[in-house]
């Protein structure tokens, strides 16, 4: 046998490509994952600042049994390759009519925190959202989030056991309008409308099952010894002592094909690399442009329309003592617009707001509270570029995220330069076709989580993974499209084996003229 011809190629190193890799590696296939950047891990990355390397990626971990899982399935633990640490507040969120809210994984404290900020009648709401968006979160779990392929069937079923949530899934009802619902106050309708943007949406429009979005950050935060880089370098130390062979710095030009399957991939050098499956972990719409039929690849419809971008500054820089002080953010923190239409209605149409919420990392703020210059991210939304259009960078960027935090009451010095922030231009760029969007299709739409691609294309030999792919957005569940990447993947490998030992055998001499050409489901 041909071991290279009888390969596996990764293309693209980020958390779902990683995953996939590590998971074939240890089941002992031979892998090489491929990336066109100098770094492992795909948007997670960091950026040199005054005050040392900061991330400029991804900032929040969530449902570590993910991660531990993945390690395990290594023949390792999580805890001999990264250092952990439980964050006691899940983000400290402020309002500029000076009201402050703690959010920590524990629901009684939560509940008593809304209470002693917003009222008796606030906790009872909250405790009321806690028990719906729980019980929503653990009836999708299992047969939606971490199905390899999600089902209108599955969901379903999920719900007619337990009929008290069909309100969360009746259509056309937005996450606003359920909130609205739900709370009282605006500032709780705000708060947790919020979490629509962790997967690219925009909660004047998201459905309103993205409520449960909340139950994966209450179940815990953690934070990164060395920052989210140190996971992706450490996924990446774990695929190569399992002898997978990574090589950055190298793009693909074209998957070759053969007798309708995959058979290679062309570099971008020109090097051919003969293999017999392929991952693709990149945005899908950059999928037909490696292909010669782009007909393999997933429909526009998978693709389109794209879900939010961001404004990403990174920097060092001394929270000055005058105002909110120097203790006072938490690792994550979250500073909210005035008012919410004002923030999503500019967004929903291609423009950026005015005074949008800023989302702060501090990350040098996981167990202590630094004495001088620390490392910041700060995030903002911004709208994925149109179609074909390569835009121009906001230059006006520069000062209003500092103005506007500085009206809170947080002063930061010195103020970085243009030079420390990354705009949906610069994503785009990155990362090509994706139009700067960070999360794929929008998941704006009740529909949005039954279109997105799965694991499986139409073309033999071939899988997706990545943020733009079932289960969607995030580091848990990139990761987790690895793992059905290459559980399809490897499923193959195994039916591709019994076929021929069968038609050795003699008991099957050849395959029909329709299943020889289909892709393998």
């Amino acid at each position: 046998m041909d071991i290279q011809k009888d390969s596996v190629v990764v293309i693209g190193a980020g958390i779902g490509g990683l995953a996939a890799a590590i998971r074939l590696a240890a089941s002992g296939q031979a892998v090489t994952l491929l990336d066109a950047q100098d770094w492992p891990g795909g948007k997670i990355r960091v950026m040199d600042s005054a005050a040392g390397p900061v991330d400029a990626g991804p900032t929040v971990l969530t449902l570590r049994d993910v991660l531990d899982e993945l390690f395990d399935a290594a023949g390792t633990t999580t805890e001999a390759h990264l250092t952990l640490t439980p964050l006691p507040v899940l983000a400290r969120h402020f309002w500029r009519d000076g009201r402050r809210l703690d959010l920590m994984p524990d629901a009684r404290a939560n509940s008593d925190a809304i209470g002693a900020a917003f009222g008796t009648g606030a906790r009872s709401e909250f405790d009321a959202f806690q028990r719906e968006t729980r019980a929503l979160f653990d009836a999708f779990d299992a047969p939606i989030m971490r199905a390899a392929a999600p089902s209108t069937l599955g969901a379903a079923r999920a719900v007619l056991a337990r009929p008290h949530l069909l309100p969360w899934l009746q259509p056309g009802k937005t996450l606003q309008t359920m909130l609205s619902q739900r709370f009282s106050d605006p500032h709780l309708r705000q708060l947790f409308g919020r979490y629509a943007t962790y997967v690219g949406g925009n909660p004047l429009h998201a459905p309103a099952v993205l409520g449960l979005i909340w139950q994966a950050e209450a179940a815990g935060v953690w934070a990164v010894q060395g920052g989210m880089a140190a996971l992706a370098h450490a996924l990446a130390g774990l695929f190569t002592q399992l002898g997978g062979t990574l090589r950055l710095n190298t793009g693909v030009a074209r998957i070759q094909t053969s007798g309708g399957q995959v058979s290679g991939v062309q570099l971008a050098d020109g090097e051919v690399i003969d293999c017999a499956q392929i991952i693709f972990n990149g945005d899908p719409t950059a999928l037909p442009y490696l292909l010669d039929r782009p007909t393999h690849a997933p429909k526009r419809r998978q693709t389109q329309p794209r879900s939010l971008s961001a404004q990403v500054w990174t920097f060092g820089a001394l929270v000055q003592p005058q105002g909110l002080g120097a203790d006072a953010l938490a690792y994550h923190s979250v500073f909210f617009a005035d008012d919410p239409a004002q923030e999503f209605g500019p967004l929903a149409q291609g423009r950026l707001p005015q005074a949008p919420t800023i989302y702060v990392c501090a990350q040098d703020r996981a167990q202590t509270i630094p004495t001088g210059p620390e490392r910041f991210q700060f995030i903002l939304n911004a709208p994925a570029l149109p179609e074909g259009a390569r835009g121009s960078k906001d230059m006006t960027c520069h000062t209003h995220p500092f103005a506007r935090l500085a009206q809170f009451g947080l002063h930061l010095s010195p103020r970085p330069t243009l030079s420390a922030v990354t705009q949906p231009q610069d994503f785009a760029q990155m990362f090509p076709h994706s139009q700067g969007a960070l999360y794929g299709l929008s998941p704006n739409g009740v529909m949005a989580t039954f279109l997105r691609p799965t694991a499986r294309t139409k073309l033999r030999g071939l899988y997706m993974a990545g943020g733009g792919v079932h289960p969607g957005a995030g580091v848990p569940m990139a990761a987790l499209s690895g793992k059905h990447a290459a559980a399809a993947a490897l499923s193959d490998r195994i039916s591709a084996a019994t076929w021929r030992r069968t038609a050795m055998r003699g008991g099957i001499s050849t395959g029909s003229a329709t299943t020889a050409a289909a892709p393998s489901r």
